[in-house]
């Protein structure tokens, strides 16, 4: 069964780091994009970052720009987000998630097909 494999949640205080991994198992096509979108109890998800994973494009969220980083480890077939200074404002589950299609749009990975279950990220102040 294809699933996206998640791991790296937990607890920090605010100011420290946490890094986020997903995984891919099982797809027989490949994701072109990949990323990650978080959601908070009562609230819409919100698009954090996402890659491409032929062509290297990034984005980014405002909220989230200068503080986060999305990579992808083709060897491996993993993508990573390195979260950095992390504020209580970033508290949230945050799902992995992936598209096939190779014109995917960044800026939409909240609405991607394929997500993981989710790992929850706390920060407390």
């Amino acid at each position: 069964q294809a699933q996206l494999v998640e791991s790296g949640g937990g607890s920090v205080q605010a100011g420290g780091s946490l890094r986020l991994s997903c995984r891919p198992s099982g797809y027989t096509e490949r994701l072109y994009c990949m990323g990650w979108f978080r959601q908070t109890p009562g609230k819409a998800p919100e698009g954090a970052a996402s890659i491409h994973t032929r062509l290297g494009h990034r984005w980014f969220a405002d909220s989230v720009k200068d503080r986060f980083t999305i990579s992808y480890d083709s060897a491996n077939n993993t993508m990573y987000l390195q979260m950095n200074d992390l504020k209580s404002e970033d508290t949230a589950v945050y799902f992995c998630a992936a598209e096939t299609g190779f014109a995917c749009r960044l800026t939409r990975v909240h609405e991607y097909g394929y997500r993981g279950q989710g790992t929850q990220v706390t920060v407390s102040s």
